[in-house]
């Protein structure tokens, strides 16, 4: 009778138990996982010895612990007229740190991301890098060198001539990748921009939470066109992009519609369709001796893979025998070889040469950001949009969700809702970025830009209104709007650490109701949305409604009821008892019935027999808890 919403909202731990559970039902019993009986599903178990290949480096361990972390204390305050068509909208903008948000986001958004794209910095040894408030021990301390100031806190530039230029930087990428996986769906894909300085430590970081078998591509972008002829060594035109899967057997890429297509289709079936002739043998495959073996044809005739030097064979069937066997009908002989059809698509698979114009160029960036901004580009280095149109484009589906946490001029942002305006498609975004302070001496600042946010907020409005003003015709089904969220301090007394045991604390539970059991100044609507973080697949987006029970009961995403009414008549528990549909949860304040503990538990007991007599159903369907 007595349960209270979880002060945690995601546990991690919780949720690799409940995996391994699923793989190995036998392994985990009562909640807790029997490591002999793991050994006996795994087969011989071999430890793995004091040498053996890992990539390690000063603070993973508490890079790790930061992942696993809930978030706990911290939650996500709306700011109501900071966006566009704030009621109907489903995208969302967040200020504050990404691994704060990331974190906050974890339970709402968990499996649902079909396309993260990121641009972290580069650690070029200019670069801002996230210092992140996790403690190091004195062994990796003493590794790292002197690295503090005088107060001991870790600095904010990441310069080139620090001991711990990679390590800081690794320290702030693998937690937030982490958390990053948590919300891909199955056949989610990670788009991650960087150059030469880290490419080499994101792979193996990326190897690390991923796993190297979910690794997709190195694609490489024509960022520059001419220019950097004051280098002495070799001028850098071009940048990385690298991609990874969570699961790479379930990932399935669109075509590239806008590519040229070069395959000539010089052939035509008997329904009129066009297609090419492909050799079913194949040099560059790598040899296999089970993949090189006769095929007889229909016409009698002995088919074999044809090797240039029989002495070190390199060619070797595309099919298996059995697939020969099963698709036989489908290959075409033309003596002394075997041909497969290719039919005509509509575009080509996607390729990870990215150098023609049709990706933007770093100065296509510019001249965008430009373009909405009185012909002033407040970054230097943004990201064009076509280059994230053309990821969006070929990874997602109509109505996929898209995360960009290191957000900074809201590139993807724009992408989205223009490819959207393009293809009739509704993807949603959700975007992350710190808000960095402009400095005062520059242009964004005496535009009256405080921080890169309100920048990237502003460029949304614009981009939004533009494209409208471009296709007139979508004005009532394209989403240009979001809305603003904040990471901030928790509204909810009782999820603050730093208020247990307070005198403040203890005066407010004897003198005032509202104070003992939220912050000053909290809003109904940040407890509500606090509330939603704490429930699986409940987004942000969702509706929250006041309800005509009380004076303070909504209802979130027509499913979770949220009484903050300081009393709880029988009037609101009849009327709470015939919503339909049946909400799955109701959420009361404990205050609101005092310490009459009788009086807590005739109130749930009235509920329980009005809903039964409503529904009709004497099994529970709903949950109840206190805040």
């Amino acid at each position: 009778m007595s349960d209270k919403v979880k002060k945690e909202i995601f546990n991690s731990v919780n949720e690799n138990v409940q995996a391994l559970a699923k793989l190995f039902p036998s392994v985990v019993k009562d909640g807790e996982v029997d490591f002999d009986a793991l050994k006996e599903e795994l087969g011989e178990f071999v430890e793995v010895g004091a040498e053996k290949y890992d990539f390690t480096w000063a603070g993973k361990s508490k890079a790790k612990a930061e992942a696993r972390d809930s978030g706990e204390g911290l939650t996500l305050k709306l700011k109501v007229g900071e966006g566009v068509n704030e009621d109907a909208t489903q995208n969302i903008y967040i200020e504050g740190d990404n691994l704060k948000a990331l974190k906050l986001l974890r339970n709402s958004y968990y499996g649902a991301i079909k396309m993260i794209y990121i641009d972290p910095p580069y650690n070029t040894g200019k670069d801002f890098v996230y210092r992140d408030n996790f403690t190091l021990s004195q062994e990796e301390l003493d590794e790292l060198g002197n690295n503090l100031d005088d107060e001991g806190n870790r600095l904010e530039k990441n310069s080139g001539d620090s001991a711990r230029y990679h390590t800081d930087w690794l320290n702030m990428m693998y937690p937030r990748l982490k958390i990053a996986r948590d919300l891909l769906t199955e056949d989610g894909v990670i788009f991650i921009s960087i150059d030469d300085n880290e490419v080499d430590n994101l792979i193996k970081v990326a190897n690390d939470v991923f796993g190297e078998n979910n690794f997709i591509s190195t694609m490489i972008w024509k960022s520059k066109s001419g220019g950097a002829n004051d280098v002495n060594t070799i001028a850098c035109d071009s940048e990385f992009v690298i991609v990874y899967s969570k699961n790479i057997e379930l990932v399935e890429f669109n075509l590239d519609t806008e590519a040229q297509v070069t395959t000539s289709y010089n052939q035509v079936d008997e329904n009129g369709k066009r297609y090419s002739l492909d050799r079913l043998d194949k040099q560059s495959l790598g040899y296999q001796s089970s993949l090189d073996f006769p095929i007889v044809g229909p016409d009698g005739k002995t088919y074999i893979v044809e090797h240039k030097n029989p002495n070190n064979k390199v060619a070797r069937w595309r099919w298996s025998k059995e697939t020969v066997k099963e698709r036989y009908d489908e290959l075409v002989f033309k003596y002394p070889y075997v041909y497969t059809k290719n039919y005509e698509k509509e575009g080509v698979t996607p390729r990870n040469l990215m150098i023609e114009d049709r990706f933007g160029r770093t100065r296509t960036g510019k001249t965008e950001v430009a373009e909405l901004f009185d012909n002033i580009a407040y970054f230097s280095f943004p990201k064009p949009i076509k280059l994230i149109k053309f990821l969006t484009k070929i990874c997602t589906k109509d109505n996929s969700k898209v995360l960009d946490f290191f957000s900074g001029s809201a590139t993807t942002a724009h992408a989205v809702m223009q490819l959207n305006a393009e293809d009739g498609g509704n993807r949603k975004y959700i975007c992350v970025q710190i808000p960095e302070k402009c400095e005062e001496d520059s242009e964004a600042y005496k535009a009256g830009y405080k921080n890169i946010c309100e920048i990237g907020k502003e460029r949304i409005r614009r981009a939004g209104k533009k494209i409208i003003e471009e296709n007139p015709d979508k004005k009532d089904t394209l989403d240009i709007g979001f809305k603003v969220f904040e990471v901030a301090e928790t509204n909810i007394r009782m999820f603050s650490e730093e208020m247990k045991g307070n005198d403040l604390f203890d005066l407010v539970k004897e003198t005032d109701k509202e104070l003992r059991d939220f912050m000053p100044e909290t809003k109904d609507i940040d407890v509500c949305y606090e509330l939603l973080l704490r429930h699986r697949g409940v987004a942000l987006s969702s509706k929250i409604e006041k309800l005509n029970i009380g004076e303070r009961t909504y209802i979130i995403a027509d499913s979770i009821v949220v009484c903050l009414d300081s009393e709880v008549t029988e009037e609101m528990v009849e009327k709470l008892a015939v919503i339909d549909p049946q909400p799955m949860k109701y959420i009361f304040r404990d205050s609101a019935f005092g310490d009459d503990i009788s009086l807590k538990e005739n109130t749930m007991i009235m509920l329980s027999a009005l809903i039964e007599k409503t529904t009709g159903e004497s099994k529970k369907a709903y949950k109840v808890e206190f805040i």
